[in-house]
């Protein structure tokens, strides 16, 4: 048994050292991941000392990876994507291809070939899901409007790196690889139609078959009340579908696994397949991170230390840039391209996957890698600094620049309300802050009612679907005095915040009680400490909750209405 543990060894080398890594990054504010990486970098064959069995390890980083898709999978909201999809699609595939031309130039400078060019670009050009998540849930922004655009972006990100990593096989040849398709000119188009063809066969039977089936196996199995049966299940499906697809369809195990985790999102047992999948997931994602840190030689930082920083400027400086750019010519005001911009200064978990692929491929040399390493590294540990410099940095440009301040406030139609808006609705109305899943609930049932409402909205695109609805809407932030100003909160007999944004929301209300102290405050919380510290205060009505929070809202703005109708009536 002694000369058949490397398989212990290495997992019990991974996890150890991830976890003392992960714990001291995480104590220098930095994220965990981070840890993870240096952890593979100290069991990894570049640095003294004990060497984990890399083979071993790049089969469990095979299951990180099925794990980590399955989970994007499992998150993936089409509705999410549609609401931003005017900002999220165009910008994520303008600044990708921005990245990647910036890095073929790059590769090109060194003396590169074309195809390691490619992949180091597409490599750049994706940032990390689990650092963008983490960064914004853990600074209260997710559920904000700027968050669901980098939320968006990253989507559109991750669903052409899927396409990226299902055709770069076909190309591989003709790209200069040595381990890809063979792809003579005559029949490259040929072989990269079979290719097309046989993914869209498996994505056919995934949306079809797999859209009813999955969610009536997993059904099956939660009825018998068997906890770990139904993580069993959930598992099984996520890895299973992935080999299947790979050997079936020639698939890569991320796209299978991808699928797998979109299907089961239309189950009813999605949000627990999630939460009980979530710590598999997260062992797995960490030995992911720390086989990639295997690969990883520290000694580019001291022979190419120019190579290191100018891959760390595409990423921090040239992607952000790109991405802050964009935003402002669709005409979103500067806090949010700021916000996107932090967001998407770091690569992650896709750069590791397609430079891995490119290294298989004969693509991308090791150098290449650990190149990619190198800008993750520091990107990744860079990130937080970036987040927190958003608010100072936008003060400053304001502050200084008078193109900005003139670029801040310029004209948007989306501001105000058209001048042929009815009495009705800007006097005694209810003012919505946010049109999400709460919000909408709120406005159908006001609708119901015939109790006039105006909706205060950051999503401008949405704000501009709504016109077209004919409801009542305004763009911008609730924050501002002039947005809550042209909803008429003077005149308004109700705020109902349905946003949660525990940074803004004492500020809008402090705003709305200014400039009408008589208006009732009724809004939605984050946590159990915040709701009770804003009861407390007094803030208003407030709820806390998720699956009854919005019938609960809307019961209670509905029945203040009957009783100042009531009361109308009687004094009348």
């Amino acid at each position: 048994m002694e000369h058949n543990i490397e398989l212990i060894t290495t997992i019990a080398a991974g996890f150890g050292l991830a976890l003392i890594f992960g714990f001291i990054a995480e104590r220098l504010k930095t994220p965990a991941l981070v840890g993870y990486l240096l952890a593979g970098i100290a069991i990894g064959p570049a640095t003294p000392g004990f060497v984990a069995d890399i083979g071993i390890a790049s089969q469990l980083s095979e299951i990180g990876i099925m794990l980590l898709m399955f989970g994007v999978g499992l998150h993936f909201s089409l509705n999410d994507l549609l609401a931003v999809k005017r900002i999220a699609l165009p910008g994520a595939i303008v600044q990708m291809v921005v990245a990647t031309i910036l890095g073929m130039v790059l590769a090109d400078s060194w003396g590169w070939s074309l195809g390691a060019g490619l992949v180091l670009g597409l490599s750049l050009s994706c940032a990390s899901t689990v650092v963008l998540l983490k960064a914004l849930e853990s600074r209260g922004l997710l559920e904000t409007m700027n968050g669901q655009i980098a939320v968006g972006w990253l989507i559109v990100e991750d669903l052409v790196t899927v396409l990226i990593l299902v055709l770069l096989p076909s190309f591989a040849t003709m790209l200069g690889g040595s381990n890809g398709t063979e792809s003579a000119t005559s029949s490259l188009w040929l072989t990269v139609g079979h290719t097309l063809l046989l993914v869209s066969a498996f994505i056919a039977l995934m949306l079809v078959v797999g859209h009813r089936v999955l969610p009536w196996l997993l059904w099956q199995v939660a009825r018998t009340g068997s906890r770990e049966l139904f993580t069993l299940s959930v598992v099984a499906f996520a890895i299973c579908i992935a080999y299947g697809a790979a050997a079936l369809f020639n698939v890569s195990f991320a796209l299978g696994a991808f699928f797998a985790g979109m299907v089961m999102r239309e189950s009813e047992f999605s949000h627990r397949a999630a939460e009980e999948s979530l710590p598999l997931r997260d062992a797995f994602a960490v030995l992911f991170f720390v086989s990639v840190g295997m690969l990883f030689d520290p000694t580019i930082l001291i022979n190419e230390p120019m190579h290191v920083l100018a891959v760390v400027a595409i990423i921090i400086v040239g992607k952000s840039m790109a991405a802050m750019l964009l935003v402002l010519m669709l005409r979103y005001p500067l806090n949010t391209a700021l916000t996107v911009a932090a967001s998407l200064g770091q690569i992650g978990e896709f750069s590791f996957i397609l430079a891995g692929l490119g290294l298989s491929l004969g693509l991308m040399s090791s150098e290449g890698m650990s190149l990619v390493l190198a800008g993750a590294l520091i990107s990744i540990a860079f990130n937080p600094i970036a987040f927190a410099a958003v608010v100072p940095i936008r003060n400053w440009i304001l502050k200084y620049s008078a193109v900005a301040r003139k670029y801040e406030n310029r004209d948007d139609p989306f501001a105000e309300l058209p001048m042929s808006t009815e009495r009705k609705f800007l006097q005694g109305q209810v003012v919505i802050v946010g049109y999400g899943h709460v919000g909408q609930r709120i406005a159908n049932a006001l609708n119901e009612k015939d109790i006039p409402y105006i909706i205060a909205e950051q999503n401008r695109e949405l704000v501009q679907d709504l016109r077209k609805q004919g409801k009542n809407a305004v763009s911008g932030d609730a924050t501002e005095p002039s947005v809550l100003i042209q909803a008429h909160i003077t005149d308004a007999a109700m705020l109902v915040v349905a946003t949660s944004d525990p940074l803004n929301v004492r500020q809008m209300i402090d705003t709305a009680r200014t400039l009408n102290p008589s208006i009732e405050i009724v809004l939605r919380t984050r946590s159990e400490d915040e709701t009770k510290l804003l009861r407390k205060d007094k803030i208003g009505t407030v709820f806390f909750g998720e699956e009854e929070l919005a019938k609960s809202m809307t019961h209670h703005i509905l029945d203040r209405f009957n009783a100042k109708s009531e009361s109308t009536h009687k004094e009348s």
